[in-house]
């Protein structure tokens, strides 16, 4: 993806076509999520709430994903005693007033990936609202060593030391591999786009694809705490989600961070979107 490792003309707020629309297909997940987080309602259960985000996407024009929709309730949001893959996918649990849920998508659209994770709150819930205030300092640090081209696996275990330091347990080590990212890219459209296992078909030959070149020069498209990870930030789009969990209540965001080759630290790396639900929260508190 030659044309993102030199994403933007004159800074990182002038962005290139290809850049605007991952932009575009970031913003449509997240409108996706603020909409069926209005909906939600004691009783609505993680399927449903699922299928209210693949109903949205798809009329919207959505027809492939690098995964299906995922929802997570209560202390699933911490993904209390996960221990195998297929706990992940939505299951029966029920909303109820003051539960934290999260939900988690990843369309492609006009061959543009996003995959993003909104957190929220059925009513009061000061632990989330907490999780959530204090995902900001991880925000900031994950650029701020991007931009030093620090090794991916020391970020993750600095990441790892200011969540304990907050009094928080690491949640997004329970995913695959440990991932707390992991790159994105253009997929080519299909007429018929098949899932395996909740991944789209395409999306998973690309990651595959990088896995393989990555392995013969030195990197890898999965940001993890192994010894995999011990490399630079690699130029490209990345889906960033760290993960805080604190007493059966988890919360995280996800977004993409864009890494380029420029020797110009604010073109280096940048979120692709400061125009989002979690960082407008962080600027309405401040303004408070």
């Amino acid at each position: 993806m030659a044309s993102v490792t030199s994403a933007t003309s004159a800074g990182a707020g002038e962005l290139t076509a290809e850049l605007r629309g991952f932009r575009e297909v970031q913003r449509l997940a997240y409108d996706c999520a603020e909409a069926v987080a209005a909906q939600l309602k004691p009783g609505v259960t993680e399927r449903a709430a699922a299928r209210m985000q693949r109903e949205w996407l798809r009329e919207r024009g959505v027809r492939d994903w690098f995964h299906l929709p995922f929802a997570w309730f209560g202390d699933r949001t911490a993904f209390v005693n996960f221990r195998i893959p297929l706990q992940f996918f939505p299951t029966h649990r029920e909303l109820e007033p003051g539960m934290a849920f999260i939900l988690d998508m990843a369309p492609v659209h006009n061959g543009f990936t996003a995959d993003i994770g909104y957190s929220g709150c059925l009513g009061l819930n000061p632990v989330h609202d907490r999780l959530l205030a204090d995902l900001e300092n991880h925000r900031a640090l994950i650029l701020r060593e991007v931009r030093e081209r620090r090794p991916l696996r020391e970020i993750y275990e600095d990441v790892d030391r200011l969540m304990v330091r907050q009094g928080y347990a690491n949640r997004h080590r329970a995913y695959p591999f440990g991932v707390i990212a992991h790159k994105i890219d253009r997929v080519r459209q299909r007429r018929w786009s098949p899932t395996l296992f909740g991944f789209g078909a395409q999306s998973l030959k690309g990651l595959a694809s990088d896995a393989l070149h990555g392995h013969r020069d030195g990197w890898s498209p999965l940001w993890s705490p192994y010894t995999f990870s011990d490399h630079p930030p690699q130029p490209g789009l990345w889906a960033v989600e760290p993960h805080l969990g604190f007493r059966g209540t988890g919360a995280k965001f996800e977004e993409i961070l864009v890494v380029t080759d420029s020797k110009d630290p604010q073109e280096s790396a940048f979120w692709l979107d400061d125009d989002l639900p979690h960082v407008r929260r962080w600027q309405e508190e401040k303004a408070a």
